[in-house]
């Protein structure tokens, strides 16, 4: 039998309401090539989700047949970080059916050298493999510490 618990990936305690930079991944169900063709819809519900959400932006981002990856920016924010990602994949299953896995990933950024380290990634998505955040910081991570200036 499968177990319906799920290992909190969330940082216990964390104000996803504050300044910094936040990359996120979100999956189509079952890792579905559902976005295919579909690419100026998702920028389409993103450009609006963030014209509409005060204190949101999006630094960098690239739409995979089956995922998106995105910086966002948060300085200011009404709005929780999940509150943000529900939103958007809400906007664009309106248009396209309920078509996202039930959860997304986010890290927190917590230096430039792991910014610019991610928007690299991004880039260079469609060839690169897994990212390993453990070669941005230099030192043990400390979850709390300061994110780069938004």
């Amino acid at each position: 039998m499968k177990s319906k618990y799920r290992k909190p990936i969330r940082l216990k305690g964390y104000n996803y309401t504050g300044d910094g930079y936040y990359f996120i991944t979100i999956v189509t169900k079952n890792r579905e090539n559902l976005l295919s063709g579909k690419e100026s819809l998702v920028e389409i519900e993103l450009t609006d989700l963030v014209n509409k959400t005060q204190g949101l932006n999006v630094d960098y981002k690239v739409i995979m047949p089956n995922h998106i990856h995105l910086i966002f920016i948060l300085h200011g924010s009404n709005l929780t970080l999940g509150e943000i990602v529900r939103r958007l994949k809400a906007k664009v299953s309106r248009n396209m059916g309920n078509m996202w896995q039930a959860n997304y990933y986010e890290h927190v950024i917590r230096s430039d050298d792991a910014l610019n380290k991610i928007r690299e990634y991004i880039i260079n998505n469609p060839m690169a493999e897994i990212i390993k955040f453990d070669q941005f910081y230099p030192e043990p991570i400390n979850r709390h510490a300061t994110t780069p200036n938004p």
